[in-house]
């Protein structure tokens, strides 16, 4: 399982689609996930003070998009990067944050 953080409206705009893309996809080229003990250091660092947050669990044995496993050299630590969109069939739980 990875995680992932959006909004409460970008999930509802998702399941309506039937797919979720993050802005960091059109700008970076993939979307950010964690690893289950990643999570906490991720909201502490980019999401401090954030509302409507909503965290995307995510089965990567059913994703349609690559995934792989990259450095973050700020942190020197590797983080699962999905180079394409999130099916929502690919996302197991939802919770809020």
């Amino acid at each position: 399982m990875i995680y992932h953080v959006t909004t409460l409206s970008h999930w509802e705009q998702s399941l309506s689609q039937g797919f979720h893309e993050a802005e960091s996809l059109a700008k970076e080229g993939f979307i950010h996930a964690s690893d289950s003990h990643q999570v906490k250091g991720v909201l502490e660092r980019y999401y401090k003070n954030k509302t409507d947050l909503l965290l995307l669990h995510i089965d990567e044995t059913k994703l349609t998009s690559i995934l792989k496993y990259e450095l973050a050299p700020s942190i020197n630590e590797l983080f699962p990067h999905i180079y394409g969109s999130i099916n929502t069939d690919a996302v197991m739980e939802t919770s809020s944050i």
